[in-house]
């Protein structure tokens, strides 16, 4: 990823001091038990640790497992850090919403003592988001919900467009517009994962380096009004870098591992047992790509986040002018192999450039410079999230499938699967529909408003 110099060593001076505290953490006692063990330190699970000890403090003992100790394969440090309110489920901007809210207080809210204050870089520039004849009502139902949950979004009309955004192209098929005006834009997700995992950390949660390798589980009797025979995790194994196996037991798991959560549920069974255990927690990597591109006259000053249509995107790089940062999600025909991070330039050739001058000419002479790969969370049957206590493993609590909300949702959900443990279910939003049992059913929540 670009950055300047100096983010860069922060970032890596971070990635470091965690290190370093990890490995004392491996040479010191390991925890044989704890209340809630956490799989995945990213941003959900991170934010799942520091909600946890922010609520109950030192009545409850939070560990998370994070195999990959410096987040070089990271989802969240691979994101480009966008926040947005513009979705057409209502949960969904909610629960972005709330992260806004979060990301305002987050030197109050993740200050630790004798630590530098928590500095997010944040861009309040707004989404905009364009609509064609086809989308023209789509747009409208989304817009009308957006507006009376709270969300500060504006409807443009093409002349409005043309007046804000001189450079916009319309090819006579952009029929309006509606553009964030508060709390939607970009900032960086290195700085809200490792603020949180800090705060999370100076609470009391304990953070290992291991990859999670088995989960061992008590049989409970037959819920009466389901009839479903229901079980109790009670140890996970797991393996360190050096091959030395430990174990952990536990009185609650959080699965936050990203886009490998169907691997966690599979060692649970998930997936390969009968009845309600043949269903697997649809959730995968999926590999996307983000281009660095210089364009000497792109459209960088007061540049939105800008959403074709067609699923193209383009933002500036706030740090350096001219630079600007694109993508396009593929179809499901075009989804590159997610073995490794390696890039395609030519997606970028034939996807992403070709949308990008229709749209603005002065788009021509871009070059790109630099690009990378990052994963999405990817949930298959519906791409949005999955919260909530499992049927079966009655004190497995599920937090995945955000499909690339991640960071920007990280906040609320990490708070709703706090409310889910101490208080049985998430309450401050509700995440009823969320539920493991439309994955049970196939009843699919669409979004959308996807990018």
């Amino acid at each position: 990823m670009i950055r300047t110099l100096s983010a860069v060593q922060r970032s890596w001076s971070s990635v470091w001091r965690v290190s370093r505290r990890l490995a004392s953490v491996c040479s010191s006692a390991w925890p044989r038990s704890c209340d809630v063990l956490v799989v995945g330190g990213g941003a959900v699970g991170s934010s799942s640790a520091y909600h946890l000890k922010q609520r109950a403090g030192r009545d409850l003992s939070v560990v998370v497992l994070e195999q990959d100790s410096t987040y070089e394969k990271a989802s969240t440090v691979l994101s480009l850090g966008n926040i947005r309110q513009q979705f057409s489920v209502a949960e969904n901007t909610l629960l972005s919403m709330y992260g806004a809210s979060f990301l305002r207080r987050v030197p109050e809210l993740l200050a630790v003592e004798g630590q530098d204050p928590v500095d997010l870089r944040f861009f309040p520039r707004g989404y905009l988001f364009l609509a064609t004849p086809e989308g023209l009502k789509q747009m409208e139902e989304n817009y009308k919900q957006q507006t009376s949950l709270g969300a500060e979004v504006a409807w443009l009309w093409p002349d409005q467009l043309r007046k804000v955004y001189p450079w916009l192209t319309f090819q006579d098929n952009i029929v309006a517009g509606v553009l964030g005006t508060k709390n939607e834009g970009w900032f960086d997700p290195w700085s809200l994962l490792l603020g949180m995992r800090r705060k999370a950390e100076s609470l009391g949660a304990l953070y290992l380096p291991a990859k999670l390798t088995g989960l061992q589980y008590r049989q409970q009797e037959a819920h009466q009004a389901t009839a479903i025979s229901t079980r109790s995790l009670t140890t996970a194994q797991m393996r360190l870098k050096s091959g030395e196996e430990r174990e952990i037991s536990f009185s609650t798991l959080v699965v936050a591992a990203g886009g490998w959560s169907g691997e966690v549920g599979r060692l649970a069974g998930l997936g390969t047992g009968e009845g309600v255990l043949a269903t697997p927690i649809p959730v995968e990597p999926r590999k996307r790509f983000i281009y660095c591109a210089h364009a000497p006259d792109g459209p960088w000053e007061g540049c939105p986040v800008f959403n074709d249509y067609t699923g193209m995107y383009f933002r500036p790089d706030s740090t350096r002018p001219q630079y600007f940062f694109c993508g396009r999600s593929p179809l499901e025909e075009e989804e590159p192999d997610p073995t490794d991070l390696s890039v395609d330039y030519s997606f970028f050739d034939t996807h992403i450039w070709p949308q990008m001058v229709e749209r603005c000419p002065e788009f021509g002479n871009l070059k790109v410079k630099s690009a990378w790969a990052g994963y999405y969370d990817y949930n298959t049957l519906d791409q949005n999230l999955i919260l909530g206590f499992h049927p079966v493993y009655t004190n497995m609590c599920i937090a995945t499938g955000l499909s690339g909300h991640g960071i920007q949702q990280s906040p609320a959900v990490g708070r709703a699967v706090m409310e889910c443990v101490v208080d049985g279910r998430s309450h401050s939003i509700n995440l009823d529909r969320f539920s493991f049992d439309r994955i049970l059913n196939r009843q699919p929540l669409k979004e959308k408003m996807v990018m």
